[in-house]
């Protein structure tokens, strides 16, 4: 079904309307996520950078997600990981910045280039620096393309979406730790045991708040965790500094209300187009 979700300037005739003109002026590809994340937000999507090595993925409702690649520049690297995407969604759109006038290398102005977008089943995007998301124009919507399916892919794609609290990472951002929701799990788990001395596995159970507390705590994949009882752990020297790390940099998960005590136990889980209004619906329907 032609899904028409949200409207862009872009014109049939090919003129780009009233869309402001840039130049590459970002300098690492994860400055393309704000204005990207703003344009798909006022669609009514839900967007999270970094999701299973996808930069940007957006969810609205029970549609498929819409997923956007980033880079600073056109090239085969960008179209590899578009195709890649495809296993996961049809909505996979490729983003870059607007070129200049004295732009090198190839535009993404050209018919040829569109049209292997167009043959590949991949949808266009441009973003003007300094522009946020009005500076994002769509030249080519995503066609209809059936590849096969990553079945397991897809379902850990959105199992992790939904899993993760907020949206700790920068999409496109690299060579910086990735906030999955494990690692917010084990987080919030270093945190309750944390405000003792130590902490219970039954404890750290009852709040509600970590459900994996037993298989975290006894992989301790980030050497967070030092047994001293049955059950019983404390932090060690190397969780102190990660969750300083973490908390100036604003990505530690909030903790709500819940019991107190953690040492003393208790007695006792389509066709989608971006150039057409939010409203829109299929031609068919």
């Amino acid at each position: 079904m032609d899904q028409s979700v949200v409207s862009n300037p872009r014109v049939a005739d090919g003129t780009r309307g009233n869309v402001p003109q840039g130049d590459a002026g970002f300098r690492v590809e994860s400055d393309l996520y704000a204005p990207v994340k703003g344009f798909l937000e006022a669609r009514g999507y839900e967007v999270k950078g970094e999701i299973n090595g996808c930069d940007v993925v957006g969810v609205r409702g029970a549609e498929p997600p819409v997923i956007v690649e980033l880079k600073l520049a056109f090239g085969l690297g960008l179209v590899l990981q578009g195709v890649d995407r495809l296993s996961l969604t049809d909505h996979v759109y490729l983003a870059v910045p607007r070129p200049g006038r004295r732009a090198r290398g190839v535009s993404i102005y050209r018919s040829d280039v569109r049209g292997l977008c167009r043959r590949l089943g991949l949808g266009l995007m441009t973003v003007v620096p300094g522009q946020a998301a009005r500076g994002v124009e769509v030249l080519l919507d995503p066609l209809p393309y059936r590849p096969r399916r990553g079945g397991k892919r897809l379902t850990r794609l959105l199992g992790e979406h939904a899993r993760r609290a907020g949206d700790p990472n920068r999409g496109g951002a690299t060579r910086t730790p990735l906030v999955t929701a494990y690692r917010q799990e084990a987080l919030r788990c270093a945190l309750l045991i944390g405000e003792s001395a130590a902490g219970s596995l039954q404890a750290l159970r009852e709040t509600g708040l970590v459900p994996n507390a037993p298989r975290i705590l006894q992989r301790d994949v980030y050497g967070w965790f030092e047994r001293v009882a049955r059950a019983t752990y404390r932090l060690t020297a190397r969780a102190r500094q990660d969750i300083a790390r973490f908390a100036v940099a604003g990505r530690l998960p909030a903790l709500p209300d819940r019991p107190p005590a953690l040492t003393a136990p208790a007695a006792a889980d389509s066709v989608l187009c971006l150039r057409s209004g939010p409203s829109a619906r299929s031609r068919g329907s």
